[in-house]
């Protein structure tokens, strides 16, 4: 067996079936198996999977896992030399899996590697990102104009920090060898801090742009007012602080607490003089959030370490 595709599901029984299907419709020339993670969802996901697509495997668990313990459970039973860890909200434009084996099949340093992403009108969108560092956190606080501004296009495989979560293929016996996902995070940055582990033991990670896949990602286009009330937002800066922990401590999380707050006090401030009572409202809350999920990454600092 070439290569697993695992999908882990939570609710979006429309997106998997035109997932899968797109898999089924693109991929050839390999050999290959399909394996959906079920995240305890309402919407008939699991009787879908059963009734359209019946050699699919599928993990029908009765709580929600989080990404990252889901897809260590499917890899446990795949049989694939790699894992093509695929979001549900995906579509596959060409012979993409084949394109990423073939990539990994003829690059023996190469433990990770991942496609071109589009958004649903065909624009590119973000593939991959630099690791997280306290610099850049310093830079999106106080310099955004250090930042790239927009992602570079590039028509050959190169190099990068980490692949977007949306499409990561893995040798099978490196994500064994890393014990997979690390379960502390529930979701966000669980690809990031795998990628870190794979850079240690000395892997390149690679961006092949031949591989195209639509990601559809979040479509509401809601604003930062709306978002911060949502639990995903939360969760960010949990798995933000738990990241920094696990790759270099204690004091990189603590800076990155110093460095938010610094910018959403003084923001804060800001609008409160201006009487910009939307905008100081919206920091307020922002501010209560993160000092929360600090104290929540504190927590379990102080029980397991």
């Amino acid at each position: 067996m070439d290569v697993s595709v695992i999908i882990v599901n939570y609710n979006t029984k429309e997106l998997l079936q035109n997932c899968i299907q797109s898999v089924i419709e693109k991929t050839h020339d390999i050999q290959y198996e399909i394996i959906v993670v079920d995240n305890a969802s309402i919407d008939g996901s699991s009787e879908m999977v059963k009734s359209l697509f019946p050699t699919v495997k599928i993990i029908a668990e009765k709580s929600n896992l989080g990404f990252g313990r889901a897809n260590n459970l499917a890899a446990e039973i795949a049989q694939g030399t790699y894992l093509f860890l695929l979001n549900s909200d995906t579509l596959l434009l060409n012979n993409a899996i084949k394109i990423l084996v073939d990539f990994l099949n003829h690059n023996a340093d190469a433990g990770i590697c991942g496609g071109q992403l589009f958004n649903q009108n065909l624009s590119p969108t973000t593939s991959f990102q630099k690791l997280p560092s306290l610099i850049a956190e310093w830079k999106v606080c106080f310099a955004p104009f250090l930042l790239q501004k927009k992602q570079p296009i590039y028509s050959t495989p190169t190099k990068v920090g980490f692949i977007s979560g949306a499409d990561i293929m893995i040798r099978k016996t490196l994500f064994d060898e890393l014990h997979g996902f690390d379960p502390h995070f529930f979701l966000y940055f669980e690809e990031t801090e795998l990628t870190y582990r794979v850079k240690n033991l000395k892997y390149s990670v690679w961006f092949v742009p031949d591989a195209q896949i639509i990601h559809l990602g979040e479509q509401s286009g809601e604003p930062d007012a709306q978002k911060i009330d949502k639990w995903t937002f939360a969760e960010t800066w949990y798995s933000r602080f738990l990241y920094a922990h696990k790759t270099a401590g204690y004091r990189n999380s603590n800076w990155i607490f110093r460095i938010h707050i610094a910018k959403g006090i003084l923001a804060q401030s800001l609008f409160q003089l201006t009487r910009k009572q939307e905008k100081q409202t919206y920091w307020g809350k922002k501010n209560n959030l993160i000092r929360t999920q600090y104290h929540r990454y504190l927590e379990w600092k102080n029980a397991t370490c």
